[in-house]
């Protein structure tokens, strides 16, 4: 995999195509199908400008590390961090990690669970315990991660990158949500009832590889995808995101309504700074 570089101003440089020749499923734990899938971006932003110091990557999961653990699997924190990510499921549901052989950045990806219509379907996330430094306050904060879903696997809600409730604290997160699979940004704080949305006018559940980034940089929030604007909103300069909740990939947590991500996920970052 690429590193993730620095990306404080200007554009990210032109994303590589990749081709994904046969993208084999395999469970930590046991193997999964087979399927295909189309190229997807390589992460290559650009290099920050003189007059600004670039962000501080405290956590990046590029899942090529991942093993199996007691509980499931377990990503380590290519970062250095050591914010490792371990799993949290239920009703048979499980991370699994595809092999991408024939890109031009070898590597694997996290699959998570399908979507289903039952009352008892499988969910599963990944989830790292709180750290201060995942917590960015009112300071500037950019995460973000390489995501496929395919059209079939849209539902109402299905989140990404977690930190922290709406309903009962601080957060923010990644989200795409809607049959139109369309991503946004969230952020919320306790101290006021509003949740502050920067919606993406472009859909991404096409089954191709995408880009997505979210910015908050004082009032303003960004969100990119393939390194292009295609969402802002505005935040109150007091927004202070701040909790004890874990950091979660691939839905809010192990719960019924989780809000279960039905895709796949790759170079998932948060950089403060």
């Amino acid at each position: 995999m690429n590193t993730w570089g620095n990306t404080y101003g200007g554009r990210m440089s032109a994303i590589r195509p990749a081709v994904l020749a046969a993208a084999a499923i395999c469970a930590l734990g046991g193997a999964g199908p087979a399927s295909a899938a189309p190229s997807r971006p390589a992460p290559e932003p650009a290099a920050a400008t003189a007059e600004t110091a670039a962000p501080v990557i405290v956590a990046r999961y590029t899942f090529d590390t991942a093993s199996k653990g007691a509980g499931g699997a377990v990503v380590e924190d290519d970062s250095g961090h050591g914010h490792t990510l371990t799993s949290s499921a239920g009703h048979g549901g499980k991370v699994r990690l595809a092999e991408l052989p024939g890109k031009i950045t070898t590597g694997l990806a996290a699959d998570f669970p399908t979507r289903c219509a039952g009352k008892k379907c499988p969910h599963a996330v990944l989830q790292t315990p709180d750290s201060p430094e995942l917590n960015p306050g009112t300071g500037p904060i950019r995460y973000g991660a390489t995501v496929r879903l395919p059209k079939k696997e849209t539902g109402s809600g299905q989140n990404i990158v977690q930190k922290g409730y709406s309903a009962s604290g601080t957060q923010y997160k990644l989200q795409i949500d809607g049959a139109a699979g369309r991503p946004s940004c969230v952020f919320a704080d306790a101290a006021g009832p509003a949740i502050h949305v920067a919606l993406s006018d472009v859909s991404v559940s096409d089954g191709a590889w995408h880009r997505l980034e979210c910015r908050r940089d004082g009032t303003s929030l960004t969100l990119l995808v393939d390194d292009v604007v295609h969402g802002t909103a505005t935040l109150p300069a007091t927004l202070s995101v701040v909790n004890t909740v874990p950091l979660s990939i691939g839905g809010k947590g192990n719960g019924k309504d989780n809000d279960q991500f039905h895709g796949m996920l790759d170079d998932v970052w948060i950089a403060r700074g």
